[in-house]
């Protein structure tokens, strides 16, 4: 009694959190998060004689979806529990803190852990009690039916719009202007970007490659289309790289067409590019993607594929291969690791934008053929492994998650696999098909990174085990 007593006695620190949808009303002396805050203060009031008190710190989220917890209150809230400031969180309505069922399970197995209870104003129930965490399901599986009743409504609104022709709202288009008008917005064309969209069709059939069109268009001072946002920021003008250009080349809006989903409509705005450019452009860019090899995921047998990166650039290297004929009129194929920036802006956007694929597929087996003959340093990355992914289980175990910690565990196991694969290395290769090759570097290797302005590589292993050292290529 007298230990019961005492914890009954202890400050309940309450913690008022508030949210509302749209910024609307917010600008007002008492908005609607003023009057759900002073709700839940009077609520803590109440129960003043019970210990608690309310918490100064105001947690609001004004002009923000409760369908994710992308929201910077919530995330404060959330800090402010793991960190054990809070003993009691507080809401006018179970939905404003989560319209989200999965979103609010896993912030209720957080409050649980941290011993943190949940109290709705207008909802009378506390999740201390088991006809309270009932109630608290019920009601949020109808505010979670809710919202997707209003996705579902916004998503036919959007396609029985795009059936009639009317744009769909987004970011404009290069070559229109957005005409706002009583039974919804359309696209007016812009004379003097629709010129230079018809010169962007007409000069990627004269360079024959989205590269050399961003050279080009970035010659001539051509940017993407500038805006003004609701909140007066300036928005666009970026200049264009390979992305962009295939955006603006592939859009049907030029047609006059609105794409919905895989169906194309006709449009309420007027066709820009006439029919047969536009057919043509198509043509040639389906015949350079058939160049460039793009068909299936790994066809070409890239053995590094998502390893490498640029380190000038910080961006992925990504495979490519083209063909080409000798002097005997033979045809040959070139593999190469190109950096995505250089591929999207112009090889004179990155220093050492490509490096040969079987010369570099060549150096890093050698590497590892080195690494699995030094049992001393096998011996040293295997235990590092192992001491980490233990530390990692250990911190799962004391988070009270189990599972996860029985997961990292089993990947010890996991890590002997490493060990006997390095070893064994010389004996595996040789007798592997391209696709086991492809697994055991991926067992062996987490990055690779490319300097291709000083020609150096450097191979970092698996769970992050440091690298043995940076060696030239």
């Amino acid at each position: 009694m007298t230990r019961d007593t005492k914890e009954s006695k202890r400050p309940i620190r309450c913690a008022i959190y508030t949210r509302k949808s749209s910024d609307e009303g917010l600008d007002q002396d008492f908005n609607s998060l003023d009057a759900q805050r002073e709700a839940g203060e009077a609520f803590i009031a109440s129960q003043r004689a019970e210990g608690w008190i309310c918490l100064p710190t105001r947690y609001d989220d004004g002009g923000f979806s409760g369908g994710s917890l992308d929201r910077p209150a919530v995330k404060r809230l959330l800090e402010d529990i793991e960190a054990g400031l809070v003993d009691c969180v507080v809401v006018y309505k179970v939905d404003r803190l989560s319209r989200s069922l999965m979103d609010f399970a896993r912030m209720m197995q957080t409050f649980e852990r941290r011993r943190v209870s949940f109290v709705s104003v207008t909802q009378q129930f506390n999740t201390t009690h088991s006809m309270g965490r009932l109630t608290l399901n019920i009601l949020l599986s109808f505010a979670q039916f809710e919202r997707e009743i209003i996705s579902e409504r916004t998503r036919d609104k959007i396609a029985a719009a795009r059936r009639k022709g009317l744009w769909g709202g987004g970011r404009p288009i290069f070559g229109y202007d957005i005409e706002r008008r009583p039974g919804g917005n359309r696209l007016a064309v812009n004379p003097d970007e629709a010129e230079r969209v018809r010169t962007i069709f007409r000069t990627y059939l004269e360079c024959g490659s989205l590269l050399r069109l961003v050279a080009r268009l970035r010659e001539l001072g051509w940017g993407t289309k500038s805006w003004t946002a609701r909140d007066g920021r300036p928005r666009g003008g970026r200049p264009f790289d390979k992305c962009r250009l295939l955006s603006l080349l592939t859009n049907h809006a030029y047609l006059g067409k609105v794409r919905h989903k895989d169906d194309l409509h006709d449009g309420a705005h007027e066709a820009i590019v006439p029919e047969d450019l536009f057919a043509e452009v198509q043509r040639r860019l389906r015949a350079n993607r058939s160049a460039d090899g793009r068909g299936s995921s790994n066809s070409r047998g890239a053995l590094l594929r998502g390893l490498v990166r640029c380190t000038a650039c910080g961006c992925a290297m990504v495979h490519h291969h083209t063909t080409g004929r000798t002097r005997s009129g033979s045809v040959r194929e070139y593999r190469y690791y190109v950096c995505s920036r250089a591929q999207k802006e112009g090889w004179s956007a990155c220093p050492g934008p490509s490096v040969p694929a079987p010369e570099l597929e060549r150096f890093v087996v050698g590497q590892l053929r080195e690494v699995g003959q030094d049992g001393t340093l096998v011996a040293e990355v295997v235990s590092e492994a192992r001491r980490r992914l233990r530390e990692q289980a250990d911190a799962r175990r004391e988070a009270r998650e189990p599972e996860r910690a029985d997961a990292l565990e089993a990947r010890l196991g996991e890590e002997d696999e490493l060990s006997g694969a390095v070893e064994g290395f010389d004996a595996l290769w040789d007798s592997m098909r391209a696709e086991e090759r492809e697994r055991l570097v991926r067992l062996l290797v987490g990055t690779i990174e490319y300097d291709g302005a000083n020609e150096r590589v450097s191979i970092a292993f698996r769970t992050d085990v440091p690298a043995p050292g940076e060696v030239a290529a």
